[in-house]
């Protein structure tokens, strides 16, 4: 492909509570045997582009342990590559990332020595299938300056976390809003973008000599009447995960078929960091309704509609429903969790019970967390 990527997996969000205390968003768990960040690189993968860049910035060690080894999204190569970019302090700058925009020229020496003529930027925090190549045509074919993704969300959706758009007949933007008060267009930005590299560089330099530091407010809105901007409506699965609620649903949603089927059947496929753990262990009186179970765990009781991560040991007696049980959790017996999301490493003693409820979902974390690399 005629481009290179950036995955912008540096920010935190205080939707996300205590669930942003130990990890950037763009490393939290996804589907049992994922991070939010294998999904954009995946499709980065997919789309056959050969050097990508992650700019990484709050809470990053998890995700830096995440990204060590470039082999699993096919990124070992001799040219090109995966390069993960944290804030360096220079004699020029001595500032973390103070916005997109900012974070992107602090590495601007990739997009320079870069030969590719176009740059992909995509959010780390999006759980979707693209091929960007299709994005790219798009954007030659209507002579773009920047090419948003964006997609129509259902009317009951609330939208003013997003970035809300409105199009003409041939698809340009003609009003970008980013989280309004009030959303009078359900059409949103997935946070990915497709702009030439050279004209990436001069929009990049001249945001830093005005002392402007985000990409969506200082380029995309203040130049929606001058540049020309358009947008390419993605009609497959797409989520953001930057919110509890968001969160949750995200991981119930894999509870379906259809949606199972839709990333993990159907090519191309979604790559991760693979544990060399053992299978599920399922002894005598464990029962499992629909629910994911991911290797390395042990069941004793009953789980029902519920997400379980990594090595989990669920009790004897214990009833799990509509909940998530991230990486490395000890339930003791007679434990009750329903509507719940259960911290990593945490040890939830024995014949306690925690119940939030369908529309406040609770966030398990106990004080004698097991700390661990």
């Amino acid at each position: 492909m005629r481009a290179i990527g950036i995955v912008l997996a540096g920010g935190n969000s205080k939707r996300m509570r205590e669930l942003s205390n130990k990890r950037a968003i763009a490393a939290m768990p996804i589907a049992g045997s994922f991070r939010s960040v294998d999904f954009a690189l995946s499709n980065m993968s997919n789309s056959h582009i050969q050097s990508v860049a992650v700019l990484t910035q709050y809470n990053s060690r998890s995700l830096n342990e995440h990204l060590s080894s470039s082999k699993w999204w096919d990124f070992g190569r001799k040219q090109g590559g995966m390069y993960v970019f944290t804030p360096t302090i220079t004699a020029e700058h001595s500032d973390w990332y103070r916005g997109t925009a900012d974070a992107l020229y602090q590495n601007l020496d990739f997009l320079k020595r870069s030969h590719e003529p176009y740059v992909v930027i995509a959010a780390g925090d999006g759980i979707y299938k693209l091929d960007y190549n299709k994005v790219l045509e798009y954007h030659i074919e209507k002579k773009a300056d920047i090419t948003v993704v964006c997609k129509d969300m259902p009317g009951d959706v609330d939208v003013t976390r997003f970035g809300m758009v409105k199009t003409n007949a041939d698809g340009r933007i003609v009003e970008f809003e980013e989280k309004p008060m009030v959303a009078d267009s359900h059409t949103i930005s997935c946070g990915i973008y497709v702009v030439r590299r050279r004209q990436l560089i001069e929009l990049i330099e001249r945001c830093a000599n005005e002392d402007r530091y985000d990409f969506v407010q200082d380029i995309l809105v203040r130049y929606k009447g001058i540049k020309r901007i358009y947008a390419y409506k993605l009609n497959t699965y797409w989520s953001n995960i930057a919110s509890v609620d968001a969160y949750y649903q995200t991981n119930m949603d894999f509870l379906k078929p259809e949606v199972r089927n839709y990333f993990f059947k159907e090519y191309p496929d979604i790559y991760s960091k693979v544990d060399d753990l053992p299978p599920a262990k399922y002894n005598p009186g464990a029962v499992v309704k629909n629910s994911l179970v991911s290797s390395g765990c042990i069941l004793n009781g009953t789980v029902e509609n519920s997400v379980l991560f990594k090595k989990v040991y669920i009790g004897n007696n214990c009833i799990i429903k509509n909940s998530i049980i991230l990486n490395d959790v000890y339930i003791g017996d007679n434990t009750v969790i329903e509507n719940c999301i259960v911290e990593s490493r945490d040890t939830i003693r024995a014949n306690t019970t925690y119940i939030g409820k369908p529309d406040d979902v609770k966030i398990v974390i106990e004080k004698n967390e097991r700390y661990t690399l």
